[in-house]
């Protein structure tokens, strides 16, 4: 049995190769000293020679890899230098062709996008911050209000004015209920916002003037200078906020985006319309959110549904 510390002298030429002539990172070349070790057993233990090794070795193997718990990202990387060793030896005339050509990684699982449970999404719209400054805490109650009840991207909101016009990237329609909002692409889209986003959108109103420079800004949402508040500004005041009413994890204006939109789909379950309100262009964008929701369902079922519990261990 060859010691596999010892790379196979092929190997350790290619090694030297990427170490002095394409001038590699030492961590670059260490790792990948590891994965052409991990291709040299694999091609002993098949019993083909590394100059011998064909597509369907290496589609095996990707295959074992990947049921043995390694991630897509890593099976990706590791073909990377698969490839960039047999390319090298295409180069010096011994092989004919490079088998890990075409060969790709697992698709790696989209992530879930992060939503709030309904009581919690709920309780941060419904929180109150009254140790702070008033002005402050009706800006950003009305903030968080059109950011989960109207599913606003934090440049949406940024982008709103406090009243309509020919220059406006977005605007309120209070009488309405409607934020006319410009989303990505410069498409314009109308969106309903609820009675408690109109309560905090007149309360804010009421005293935006009072901020420093209001009357020289049309910017619905300001900074205590008068200037338009920045989506990273809002990011950090949610974030804050969120600690203050006790949320579990910190809150991104994002992620009420993403609560607004799991939760009108678990109550109405009308894909379409959660894909007009939030201003898709294509339903499969939208569809991540069924992932949600079937998660929250199998959560009810697996606390409510007698056939859901496991028998005790023995």
């Amino acid at each position: 049995m060859p010691d596999s510390s010892v790379p196979p002298p092929l190997v350790a030429q290619y090694l030297d190769h990427v170490r002095f002539e394409k001038r590699l990172a030492e961590r670059t070349v260490a790792l990948y000293t590891l994965d052409l070790q991990r291709l040299a057993q694999e091609a002993d233990k098949a019993g083909v020679a590394l100059t011998a090794v064909a597509h369907h070795h290496i589609r095996r193997w990707v295959a074992q890899m990947h049921s043995q718990g390694r991630t897509g990202r890593g099976i990706a990387l590791i073909l990377s230098g698969w490839r960039g060793f047999y390319t090298w030896l295409g180069r010096q005339g011994l092989v004919a062709s490079n088998p890990v050509q075409d060969v790709r990684a697992p698709k790696a699982a989209k992530p879930l996008p992060k939503a709030l449970g309904l009581n919690e999404a709920v309780g941060l719209a419904d929180f109150e911050n009254e140790a702070d400054d008033p002005w402050l805490e009706a800006r950003d109650a009305a903030m968080v209000e059109l950011l989960y009840g109207g599913g606003l991207r934090v440049g949406e909101l940024t982008g709103l004015d406090a009243k309509p016009s020919p220059q406006a990237r977005g605007w309120i329609d209070l009488d309405a209920g409607e934020a006319h909002v410009l989303g990505k692409g410069s498409k314009r889209r109308s969106v309903p916002i609820g009675r408690k986003a109109v309560e905090a959108l007149d309360r804010w109103l009421a005293v935006r003037a009072e901020g420093q420079g209001a009357q020289f800004s049309a910017a619905l949402f300001l900074g205590r200078y008068g200037t338009r508040l920045t989506a990273q500004s809002v990011w950090q005041r949610l974030r804050r906020r969120s600690q203050l009413a006790g949320t579990a994890t910190p809150v991104h204006p994002h992620m009420l985006r993403h609560s607004f939109a799991s939760h009108v789909l678990q109550s109405s379950g009308d894909l379409r319309a959660v894909q007009e309100l939030l201003g898709h262009a294509n339903i499969s964008t939208t569809q991540v959110y069924t992932r949600l929701d079937f998660q929250h369902l199998a959560k009810v079922y697996d606390a409510a549904h007698p056939r859901a519990k496991l028998p005790p261990s023995k």
